[in-house]
Protein backbone atom coordinates (compact mmCIF):
# COMPACT_ATOMS: atom_id res chain seq x y z
CA UNK A 1 0.00 0.00 0.00
CA UNK A 2 1.15 3.27 -0.78
CA UNK A 3 1.09 6.69 0.97
CA UNK A 4 -1.57 7.92 -1.81
CA UNK A 5 -3.79 4.92 -0.78
CA UNK A 6 -3.52 5.76 2.42
CA UNK A 7 -4.39 9.38 2.21
CA UNK A 8 -7.37 8.83 0.06
CA UNK A 9 -9.64 6.01 1.00
CA UNK A 10 -11.26 6.71 4.07
CA UNK A 11 -11.07 2.85 5.62
CA UNK A 12 -7.21 3.35 6.11
CA UNK A 13 -7.59 6.37 7.83
CA UNK A 14 -5.14 5.94 11.23
CA UNK A 15 -3.56 2.73 9.47
CA UNK A 16 -0.07 4.31 9.29
CA UNK A 17 1.84 3.78 12.32
CA UNK A 18 2.80 6.94 14.61
CA UNK A 19 5.14 5.21 16.86
CA UNK A 20 9.04 5.95 16.18
CA UNK A 21 11.75 3.52 17.05
CA UNK A 22 15.07 4.33 17.91
CA UNK A 23 18.20 3.41 15.95
CA UNK A 24 19.26 -0.07 16.86
CA UNK A 25 20.91 -3.14 15.58
CA UNK A 26 18.45 -6.49 15.21
CA UNK A 27 21.11 -9.61 16.10
CA UNK A 28 19.26 -12.87 14.98
CA UNK A 29 20.81 -15.78 16.21
CA UNK A 30 19.64 -18.82 13.52
CA UNK A 31 19.68 -16.46 10.47
CA UNK A 32 19.83 -19.35 8.44
CA UNK A 33 16.71 -20.98 9.65
CA UNK A 34 13.21 -21.35 9.26
CA UNK A 35 12.22 -19.26 11.24
CA UNK A 36 14.12 -16.37 9.71
CA UNK A 37 13.64 -17.39 6.40
CA UNK A 38 10.06 -17.36 6.27
CA UNK A 39 8.86 -14.64 8.99
CA UNK A 40 11.25 -12.46 10.59
CA UNK A 41 13.15 -11.28 7.62
CA UNK A 42 9.73 -10.75 5.18
CA UNK A 43 8.27 -8.82 8.74
CA UNK A 44 11.51 -6.32 9.15
CA UNK A 45 10.88 -5.52 5.26
CA UNK A 46 7.48 -4.62 5.64
CA UNK A 47 7.88 -2.67 8.52
CA UNK A 48 10.71 -1.05 6.19
CA UNK A 49 7.63 -0.16 3.38
CA UNK A 50 5.97 1.50 6.37
CA UNK A 51 8.61 3.13 7.16
CA UNK A 52 8.19 3.17 11.26
CA UNK A 53 12.03 1.75 11.02
CA UNK A 54 15.23 4.67 11.13
CA UNK A 55 17.27 4.44 8.44
CA UNK A 56 19.76 3.57 10.46
CA UNK A 57 18.10 0.62 11.54
CA UNK A 58 20.37 -2.76 11.32
CA UNK A 59 20.43 -6.42 10.90
CA UNK A 60 22.86 -8.96 11.81
CA UNK A 61 22.18 -12.83 11.05
CA UNK A 62 24.29 -15.05 13.30
CA UNK A 63 24.10 -18.91 12.04
CA UNK A 64 26.91 -21.99 11.44
CA UNK A 65 26.76 -21.29 7.68
CA UNK A 66 29.86 -19.76 6.07
CA UNK A 67 28.04 -17.24 4.69
CA UNK A 68 29.22 -13.88 3.30
CA UNK A 69 27.68 -10.29 3.70
CA UNK A 70 26.24 -10.30 0.10
CA UNK A 71 25.01 -14.13 0.46
CA UNK A 72 22.96 -12.85 3.72
CA UNK A 73 21.16 -10.29 1.46
CA UNK A 74 20.71 -12.67 -1.32
CA UNK A 75 19.15 -14.84 1.16
CA UNK A 76 16.80 -11.95 2.67
CA UNK A 77 15.73 -10.81 -1.17
CA UNK A 78 14.72 -14.42 -1.68
CA UNK A 79 12.86 -14.56 1.73
CA UNK A 80 11.12 -11.39 1.11
CA UNK A 81 10.38 -12.16 -2.10
CA UNK A 82 8.53 -15.68 -1.52
CA UNK A 83 7.06 -14.99 1.94
CA UNK A 84 6.41 -11.12 2.55
CA UNK A 85 2.45 -10.30 2.26
CA UNK A 86 4.08 -6.74 0.14
CA UNK A 87 5.49 -8.54 -3.23
CA UNK A 88 6.98 -7.61 -5.80
CA UNK A 89 9.84 -6.30 -3.73
CA UNK A 90 10.01 -2.45 -3.87
CA UNK A 91 13.33 -1.25 -5.58
CA UNK A 92 14.14 1.53 -3.43
CA UNK A 93 13.01 0.29 -0.49
CA UNK A 94 15.09 -2.92 -0.65
CA UNK A 95 18.42 -0.65 -1.60
CA UNK A 96 18.01 0.99 1.01
CA UNK A 97 17.20 -1.88 3.63
CA UNK A 98 19.75 -4.17 2.39
CA UNK A 99 22.76 -1.85 3.10
CA UNK A 100 21.37 -2.83 6.79
CA UNK A 101 21.94 -6.47 6.53
CA UNK A 102 25.57 -8.09 7.87
CA UNK A 103 26.51 -11.40 8.98
CA UNK A 104 28.12 -13.21 11.44
CA UNK A 105 29.64 -16.61 11.02
CA UNK A 106 29.37 -18.28 14.67
CA UNK A 107 28.74 -21.70 16.30
CA UNK A 108 26.14 -20.77 19.20
CA UNK A 109 28.13 -21.67 21.78
CA UNK A 110 31.95 -20.63 20.74
CA UNK A 111 33.58 -17.82 22.93
CA UNK A 112 35.44 -17.00 19.92
CA UNK A 113 32.47 -16.09 17.41
CA UNK A 114 30.97 -13.69 19.96
CA UNK A 115 34.09 -11.93 20.21
CA UNK A 116 33.59 -11.49 16.29
CA UNK A 117 30.44 -10.44 16.85
CA UNK A 118 31.50 -7.95 19.89
CA UNK A 119 33.98 -6.18 17.14
CA UNK A 120 31.01 -5.82 14.25
CA UNK A 121 28.34 -4.34 16.46
CA UNK A 122 30.91 -1.65 17.81
CA UNK A 123 31.83 -0.99 14.36
CA UNK A 124 28.38 -0.77 12.98
CA UNK A 125 27.50 1.51 16.01
CA UNK A 126 30.07 3.90 14.30
CA UNK A 127 29.04 3.63 10.82
CA UNK A 128 25.37 3.22 11.07
CA UNK A 129 24.89 5.48 14.08
CA UNK A 130 22.62 2.70 15.87
CA UNK A 131 24.04 4.65 19.85
CA UNK A 132 24.79 1.04 21.00
CA UNK A 133 21.06 -0.06 21.11
CA UNK A 134 20.55 -3.70 20.75
CA UNK A 135 17.94 -6.23 20.53
CA UNK A 136 19.11 -10.02 20.27
CA UNK A 137 16.83 -12.81 18.44
CA UNK A 138 17.01 -16.27 19.78
CA UNK A 139 15.65 -17.80 16.70
CA UNK A 140 17.37 -20.80 17.20
CA UNK A 141 16.14 -24.79 19.01
CA UNK A 142 15.44 -24.17 22.23
CA UNK A 143 18.40 -25.90 23.43
CA UNK A 144 20.67 -23.48 22.79
CA UNK A 145 18.52 -20.23 24.37
CA UNK A 146 20.87 -21.08 27.76
CA UNK A 147 23.99 -21.04 26.19
CA UNK A 148 23.38 -17.93 24.13
CA UNK A 149 21.95 -16.08 26.79
CA UNK A 150 25.18 -16.78 29.21
CA UNK A 151 27.45 -16.42 26.24
CA UNK A 152 25.87 -12.99 25.44
CA UNK A 153 26.38 -11.85 29.07
CA UNK A 154 30.10 -13.59 30.11
CA UNK A 155 31.49 -11.83 26.40
CA UNK A 156 30.19 -8.33 27.46
CA UNK A 157 27.59 -8.32 24.06
CA UNK A 158 25.01 -7.15 25.87
CA UNK A 159 26.62 -4.51 27.37
CA UNK A 160 23.61 -5.12 30.11
CA UNK A 161 21.68 -1.65 28.90
CA UNK A 162 17.99 -0.58 30.10
CA UNK A 163 14.84 -2.03 28.85
CA UNK A 164 13.80 0.93 27.37
CA UNK A 165 13.94 5.06 27.94
CA UNK A 166 17.87 5.24 28.40
CA UNK A 167 20.44 4.63 25.59
CA UNK A 168 21.98 2.26 25.43
CA UNK A 169 19.76 -0.35 25.95
CA UNK A 170 19.81 -4.04 25.27
CA UNK A 171 16.94 -6.59 25.14
CA UNK A 172 16.51 -10.30 24.42
CA UNK A 173 13.70 -11.84 22.44
CA UNK A 174 13.04 -15.54 23.55
CA UNK A 175 10.91 -18.07 21.12
CA UNK A 176 8.63 -20.45 22.33
CA UNK A 177 8.96 -22.71 24.05
CA UNK A 178 10.25 -21.17 27.15
CA UNK A 179 11.42 -24.51 29.03
CA UNK A 180 10.23 -27.73 28.88
CA UNK A 181 8.40 -27.68 32.19
CA UNK A 182 8.52 -25.73 35.12
CA UNK A 183 11.49 -26.85 36.32
CA UNK A 184 13.53 -26.03 32.89
CA UNK A 185 12.00 -22.85 32.59
CA UNK A 186 13.19 -21.62 35.99
CA UNK A 187 16.11 -22.85 34.76
CA UNK A 188 16.64 -21.28 31.71
CA UNK A 189 15.09 -17.97 33.18
CA UNK A 190 17.77 -17.88 35.77
CA UNK A 191 20.70 -18.06 33.23
CA UNK A 192 18.73 -15.48 30.79
CA UNK A 193 18.84 -13.30 33.99
CA UNK A 194 22.80 -13.10 34.61
CA UNK A 195 22.87 -10.93 31.64
CA UNK A 196 19.36 -9.46 31.45
CA UNK A 197 16.65 -8.28 33.43
CA UNK A 198 13.29 -9.50 33.57
CA UNK A 199 12.36 -6.46 31.83
CA UNK A 200 14.76 -7.24 28.85
CA UNK A 201 13.40 -9.96 28.83
CA UNK A 202 10.73 -10.80 25.96
CA UNK A 203 9.21 -14.02 25.86
CA UNK A 204 7.50 -14.49 22.49
CA UNK A 205 3.77 -16.11 21.02
CA UNK A 206 3.23 -15.12 18.17
CA UNK A 207 -0.92 -15.63 18.69
CA UNK A 208 -0.83 -12.25 20.65
CA UNK A 209 0.58 -10.22 17.03
CA UNK A 210 -2.70 -11.54 15.67
CA UNK A 211 -4.81 -8.76 14.90
CA UNK A 212 -8.21 -10.92 15.95
CA UNK A 213 -6.29 -11.51 19.72
CA UNK A 214 -5.54 -7.62 19.84
CA UNK A 215 -9.16 -6.77 19.44
CA UNK A 216 -10.17 -9.46 21.90
CA UNK A 217 -9.50 -6.29 24.77
CA UNK A 218 -10.88 -3.76 22.44
CA UNK A 219 -14.05 -5.73 21.61
CA UNK A 220 -14.52 -6.19 25.23
CA UNK A 221 -13.50 -2.76 26.92
CA UNK A 222 -13.86 -0.14 24.14
CA UNK A 223 -18.09 -1.50 23.33
CA UNK A 224 -20.54 -1.17 26.12
CA UNK A 225 -22.93 -3.57 24.51
CA UNK A 226 -20.35 -6.70 25.37
CA UNK A 227 -18.93 -5.92 29.15
CA UNK A 228 -21.87 -6.13 31.07
CA UNK A 229 -22.75 -9.28 29.85
CA UNK A 230 -19.35 -11.13 29.85
CA UNK A 231 -19.77 -13.08 32.88
CA UNK A 232 -21.63 -16.29 34.30
CA UNK A 233 -25.18 -14.80 34.64
CA UNK A 234 -25.07 -14.64 31.08
CA UNK A 235 -22.26 -17.19 29.58
CA UNK A 236 -23.06 -20.70 29.32
CA UNK A 237 -19.61 -21.76 28.42
CA UNK A 238 -16.60 -20.77 26.29
CA UNK A 239 -14.61 -22.67 23.56
CA UNK A 240 -11.20 -22.69 22.22
CA UNK A 241 -10.43 -24.57 19.22
CA UNK A 242 -6.41 -24.52 17.83
CA UNK A 243 -6.71 -26.97 14.54
CA UNK A 244 -3.98 -27.84 12.10
CA UNK A 245 -4.94 -29.97 9.35
CA UNK A 246 -1.01 -30.72 8.31
CA UNK A 247 1.12 -33.17 10.42
CA UNK A 248 4.48 -32.66 12.67
CA UNK A 249 6.09 -32.04 8.98
CA UNK A 250 9.54 -32.98 10.19
CA UNK A 251 9.34 -31.91 13.16
CA UNK A 252 9.55 -35.00 15.26
CA UNK A 253 12.83 -34.50 17.21
CA UNK A 254 10.82 -31.42 18.55
CA UNK A 255 7.05 -33.10 18.67
CA UNK A 256 8.24 -35.92 20.55
CA UNK A 257 9.67 -34.17 23.72
CA UNK A 258 6.44 -31.41 23.75
CA UNK A 259 3.33 -33.04 22.40
CA UNK A 260 0.06 -31.22 21.71
CA UNK A 261 -0.11 -29.73 25.96
CA UNK A 262 3.22 -28.62 25.61
CA UNK A 263 3.46 -27.46 21.91
CA UNK A 264 -0.14 -25.55 22.25
CA UNK A 265 -1.81 -25.42 25.66
CA UNK A 266 1.00 -24.06 27.68
CA UNK A 267 1.71 -20.92 25.61
CA UNK A 268 -1.07 -20.45 22.51
CA UNK A 269 -4.43 -21.32 24.46
CA UNK A 270 -3.32 -20.14 27.67
CA UNK A 271 -2.82 -16.58 26.10
CA UNK A 272 -6.32 -17.44 24.58
CA UNK A 273 -8.07 -17.98 27.35
CA UNK A 274 -6.51 -15.15 29.80
CA UNK A 275 -7.48 -12.32 27.61
CA UNK A 276 -10.94 -13.80 27.03
CA UNK A 277 -11.47 -14.07 30.84
CA UNK A 278 -9.39 -10.97 31.98
CA UNK A 279 -10.42 -8.02 33.87
CA UNK A 280 -10.18 -4.92 32.97
CA UNK A 281 -6.84 -3.69 33.00
CA UNK A 282 -6.58 0.25 34.57
CA UNK A 283 -4.29 0.65 31.14
CA UNK A 284 -3.21 -0.64 28.20
CA UNK A 285 0.47 -0.50 29.69
CA UNK A 286 2.59 -4.12 29.70
CA UNK A 287 2.18 -4.63 33.05
CA UNK A 288 -1.45 -3.44 33.82
CA UNK A 289 -2.44 -5.95 31.15
CA UNK A 290 -0.17 -8.97 32.12
CA UNK A 291 -1.22 -8.42 36.21
CA UNK A 292 -4.69 -9.57 35.24
CA UNK A 293 -4.03 -12.46 32.87
CA UNK A 294 -1.72 -13.57 36.09
CA UNK A 295 -5.00 -13.36 38.21
CA UNK A 296 -6.87 -15.69 35.89
CA UNK A 297 -4.29 -18.50 35.96
CA UNK A 298 -4.40 -18.17 39.73
CA UNK A 299 -8.17 -18.37 39.64
CA UNK A 300 -8.00 -21.90 37.86
CA UNK A 301 -7.78 -24.61 40.49
CA UNK A 302 -5.05 -27.69 39.34
CA UNK A 303 -6.65 -30.75 37.80
CA UNK A 304 -6.98 -33.30 40.70
CA UNK A 305 -6.79 -36.86 39.81
CA UNK A 306 -10.10 -37.96 39.60
CA UNK A 307 -10.71 -34.81 37.34
CA UNK A 308 -7.82 -35.67 34.78
CA UNK A 309 -9.88 -39.23 33.87
CA UNK A 310 -13.01 -37.23 32.63
CA UNK A 311 -12.03 -33.41 32.10
CA UNK A 312 -9.01 -34.50 29.81
CA UNK A 313 -8.73 -36.27 26.65
CA UNK A 314 -4.95 -36.86 24.74
CA UNK A 315 -5.12 -38.31 21.09
CA UNK A 316 -2.79 -39.57 18.60
CA UNK A 317 -3.50 -39.49 15.12
CA UNK A 318 -3.41 -42.93 12.67
CA UNK A 319 -2.95 -43.86 9.33
CA UNK A 320 -5.86 -42.04 6.82
CA UNK A 321 -6.82 -40.48 4.08
CA UNK A 322 -6.98 -36.82 3.37
CA UNK A 323 -8.26 -35.57 0.17
CA UNK A 324 -8.07 -38.81 -1.17
CA UNK A 325 -4.16 -39.31 -0.50
CA UNK A 326 -3.03 -41.77 2.34
CA UNK A 327 -0.83 -39.90 5.09
CA UNK A 328 0.74 -41.88 7.43
CA UNK A 329 0.03 -42.04 11.18
CA UNK A 330 1.81 -40.03 13.86
CA UNK A 331 4.07 -43.48 14.75
CA UNK A 332 4.89 -43.93 11.19
CA UNK A 333 6.21 -40.29 10.28
CA UNK A 334 9.70 -39.80 10.00
CA UNK A 335 12.24 -40.09 13.42
CA UNK A 336 9.04 -40.68 15.54
CA UNK A 337 9.15 -44.30 17.96
CA UNK A 338 6.86 -46.58 16.08
CA UNK A 339 5.43 -46.99 19.80
CA UNK A 340 5.29 -43.80 20.87
CA UNK A 341 2.55 -42.30 23.51
CA UNK A 342 3.15 -38.93 22.31
CA UNK A 343 -0.23 -37.04 22.32
CA UNK A 344 -0.84 -35.35 19.12
CA UNK A 345 -4.43 -34.54 20.51
CA UNK A 346 -5.52 -32.47 23.92
CA UNK A 347 -9.06 -31.77 24.93
CA UNK A 348 -9.67 -30.53 28.30
CA UNK A 349 -12.41 -28.55 30.21
CA UNK A 350 -11.09 -26.36 32.91
CA UNK A 351 -12.69 -23.53 35.36
CA UNK A 352 -12.06 -20.15 36.73
CA UNK A 353 -12.83 -19.67 40.07
CA UNK A 354 -13.69 -15.84 40.46
CA UNK A 355 -16.86 -13.87 40.66
CA UNK A 356 -17.10 -13.55 36.76
CA UNK A 357 -16.51 -17.07 35.71
CA UNK A 358 -17.22 -19.55 38.50
CA UNK A 359 -19.66 -22.46 37.26
CA UNK A 360 -18.55 -21.28 33.08
CA UNK A 361 -16.65 -24.12 31.68
CA UNK A 362 -14.04 -23.39 29.21
CA UNK A 363 -13.42 -26.22 26.64
CA UNK A 364 -10.45 -26.66 24.82
CA UNK A 365 -9.00 -28.82 22.13
CA UNK A 366 -6.25 -28.80 19.81
CA UNK A 367 -4.15 -31.24 17.69
CA UNK A 368 -2.59 -32.36 14.55
CA UNK A 369 -4.43 -33.64 11.28
CA UNK A 370 -7.77 -32.36 12.44
CA UNK A 371 -10.75 -31.57 9.89
CA UNK A 372 -9.44 -28.14 8.68
CA UNK A 373 -6.97 -25.42 9.99
CA UNK A 374 -8.80 -22.94 12.37
CA UNK A 375 -8.62 -21.14 15.67
CA UNK A 376 -11.40 -19.82 17.31
CA UNK A 377 -12.71 -18.49 20.54
CA UNK A 378 -16.52 -18.68 20.84
CA UNK A 379 -18.86 -16.97 23.75
CA UNK A 380 -21.94 -19.07 24.10
CA UNK A 381 -24.73 -17.66 26.02
CA UNK A 382 -27.29 -18.82 27.69
CA UNK A 383 -30.53 -20.13 25.66
CA UNK A 384 -33.38 -17.49 26.39
CA UNK A 385 -37.11 -18.69 27.56
CA UNK A 386 -38.82 -20.72 25.25
CA UNK A 387 -42.26 -19.91 26.52
CA UNK A 388 -43.02 -17.30 23.90
CA UNK A 389 -42.20 -19.35 20.98
CA UNK A 390 -43.94 -22.70 21.50
CA UNK A 391 -44.37 -25.47 19.45
CA UNK A 392 -41.88 -25.65 15.98
CA UNK A 393 -40.00 -22.34 16.34
CA UNK A 394 -38.65 -23.47 19.72
CA UNK A 395 -37.47 -26.07 18.45
CA UNK A 396 -35.50 -23.93 16.05
CA UNK A 397 -34.06 -21.92 18.39
CA UNK A 398 -30.23 -21.61 18.51
CA UNK A 399 -28.00 -20.18 21.62
CA UNK A 400 -26.47 -17.00 20.97
CA UNK A 401 -22.42 -17.49 19.90
CA UNK A 402 -20.19 -14.82 19.72
CA UNK A 403 -16.97 -16.46 17.75
CA UNK A 404 -14.04 -14.85 17.18
CA UNK A 405 -11.66 -16.33 14.30
CA UNK A 406 -8.38 -15.94 14.60
CA UNK A 407 -7.18 -17.54 11.59
CA UNK A 408 -7.35 -17.84 8.92
CA UNK A 409 -9.80 -15.29 7.46
CA UNK A 410 -9.43 -13.10 10.78
CA UNK A 411 -12.78 -11.68 12.25
CA UNK A 412 -15.64 -11.67 14.63
CA UNK A 413 -19.26 -13.01 14.45
CA UNK A 414 -22.49 -12.92 16.28
CA UNK A 415 -25.01 -15.39 15.69
CA UNK A 416 -28.78 -14.79 16.15
CA UNK A 417 -31.88 -15.74 16.00
CA UNK A 418 -33.93 -14.03 13.28
CA UNK A 419 -37.48 -14.83 11.71
CA UNK A 420 -37.80 -16.27 8.20
CA UNK A 421 -40.14 -14.00 6.02
CA UNK A 422 -43.57 -16.10 5.69
CA UNK A 423 -46.36 -16.18 7.03
CA UNK A 424 -45.38 -18.61 9.97
CA UNK A 425 -43.16 -17.88 13.06
CA UNK A 426 -40.14 -19.87 11.96
CA UNK A 427 -36.99 -19.21 12.79
CA UNK A 428 -33.62 -19.65 11.49
CA UNK A 429 -29.69 -18.51 12.58
CA UNK A 430 -28.24 -15.86 11.18
CA UNK A 431 -24.69 -14.25 11.53
CA UNK A 432 -23.35 -10.44 11.49
CA UNK A 433 -19.88 -10.86 10.45
CA UNK A 434 -16.93 -8.59 10.93
CA UNK A 435 -13.78 -9.43 8.71
CA UNK A 436 -10.70 -7.22 8.72
CA UNK A 437 -10.35 -7.47 4.90
CA UNK A 438 -13.21 -6.27 4.13
CA UNK A 439 -13.67 -3.55 6.39
CA UNK A 440 -10.43 -1.93 6.44
CA UNK A 441 -9.88 -2.21 2.73
CA UNK A 442 -6.31 -3.86 4.15
CA UNK A 443 -4.92 -6.77 4.43
CA UNK A 444 -4.03 -7.20 8.36
CA UNK A 445 -0.25 -7.23 9.29
CA UNK A 446 1.63 -10.71 10.03
CA UNK A 447 1.68 -11.34 13.66
CA UNK A 448 5.32 -11.14 13.33
CA UNK A 449 5.65 -7.69 12.29
CA UNK A 450 3.51 -6.15 15.41
CA UNK A 451 5.78 -8.25 17.81
CA UNK A 452 9.25 -7.14 16.27
CA UNK A 453 8.01 -3.23 15.81
CA UNK A 454 6.72 -3.43 19.69
CA UNK A 455 10.54 -5.18 20.95
CA UNK A 456 12.31 -2.53 19.02
CA UNK A 457 10.11 0.33 20.87
CA UNK A 458 10.53 -1.95 24.53
CA UNK A 459 6.71 -2.55 24.43
CA UNK A 460 6.49 -5.57 26.46
CA UNK A 461 2.41 -5.75 26.82
CA UNK A 462 2.26 -8.55 23.92
CA UNK A 463 4.88 -10.37 25.49
CA UNK A 464 4.70 -13.21 28.30
CA UNK A 465 6.37 -12.40 31.65
CA UNK A 466 7.91 -14.99 33.70
CA UNK A 467 5.54 -15.51 36.38
CA UNK A 468 2.64 -15.86 33.96
CA UNK A 469 4.92 -18.74 32.22
CA UNK A 470 5.35 -20.67 35.38
CA UNK A 471 1.69 -20.17 36.16
CA UNK A 472 0.46 -22.26 32.90
CA UNK A 473 3.45 -24.70 33.47
CA UNK A 474 2.26 -25.35 36.93
CA UNK A 475 -1.22 -25.92 34.94
CA UNK A 476 0.69 -28.25 32.51
CA UNK A 477 2.95 -30.31 34.31
CA UNK A 478 -0.26 -31.10 37.18
CA UNK A 479 -2.20 -32.56 34.26
CA UNK A 480 1.39 -34.18 32.49
CA UNK A 481 2.23 -35.93 36.22
CA UNK A 482 -1.60 -37.19 36.50
CA UNK A 483 -1.97 -38.72 32.50
CA UNK A 484 1.57 -40.67 33.71
CA UNK A 485 0.57 -41.74 37.07
CA UNK A 486 -2.66 -42.97 36.41
CA UNK A 487 -1.98 -44.19 32.74
CA UNK A 488 -4.48 -42.34 31.27
CA UNK A 489 -5.07 -44.22 27.37
CA UNK A 490 -4.46 -42.54 24.32
CA UNK A 491 -7.18 -42.70 21.99
CA UNK A 492 -6.69 -43.23 18.40
CA UNK A 493 -8.07 -40.41 15.48
CA UNK A 494 -8.39 -40.75 11.99
CA UNK A 495 -6.90 -38.17 9.87
CA UNK A 496 -9.05 -35.09 9.03
CA UNK A 497 -11.55 -35.95 11.79
CA UNK A 498 -11.98 -33.21 14.75
CA UNK A 499 -10.21 -35.79 17.07
CA UNK A 500 -11.08 -39.27 19.30
CA UNK A 501 -15.02 -39.62 20.41
CA UNK A 502 -13.50 -39.18 23.71
CA UNK A 503 -13.50 -36.06 23.00
CA UNK A 504 -16.59 -35.75 22.04
CA UNK A 505 -17.58 -37.63 25.46
CA UNK A 506 -16.07 -34.79 27.18
CA UNK A 507 -18.51 -31.62 26.62
CA UNK A 508 -21.46 -34.23 25.65
CA UNK A 509 -21.60 -35.47 29.13
CA UNK A 510 -22.63 -31.78 30.53
CA UNK A 511 -25.19 -31.64 27.74
CA UNK A 512 -23.09 -29.91 25.54
CA UNK A 513 -21.50 -30.20 21.94
CA UNK A 514 -18.52 -29.06 19.98
CA UNK A 515 -19.01 -26.10 17.43
CA UNK A 516 -18.72 -27.43 13.77
CA UNK A 517 -16.12 -25.48 12.12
Amino acid sequence: MDSVALATNPLREGLRSTRTVQPCILVIFGATGDLTHRKLLPALYNLAIEQPLPPQFTVVGVARRPFTDEQFRQQALDSVNTFSRRRPVNPSVWETFSKGLFYCQSQFDDPAGYERLDHLLDRLDQERGTQGNRIFYLATPPSFYGDIGALLSSSGVAKRGAASGVSPWARIVVEKPFGHDLASARALNERLNKGFSERQIFRIDHYLGKETVQNIMVMRFGNGIFEPIWNRRYIDHVQITVAESIGIEGRADYYEQAGAIRDMVQNHMMQLLTLTAMEPPVTFGADSVRDEKVKVLRAIPPLMEAEISTDTVRGQYGPGLVAGEPVPGYCEEPGVNSHSQTGTFVAAKLLIENWRWAGVPFYLRTGKRLAKRVTEIAIQFKRPPYLLFQGAAAQQMQPNVLSMRIQPNEGISLQVSAKVPGQEMKLRTVNMDFLYGSSFGVEPPEAYERLLLDAMLGDSTLFTRIDETELAWTLVDTIVRDWQVTGTPLSRYEPGAWGPKEADTLIERDGRSWRRL
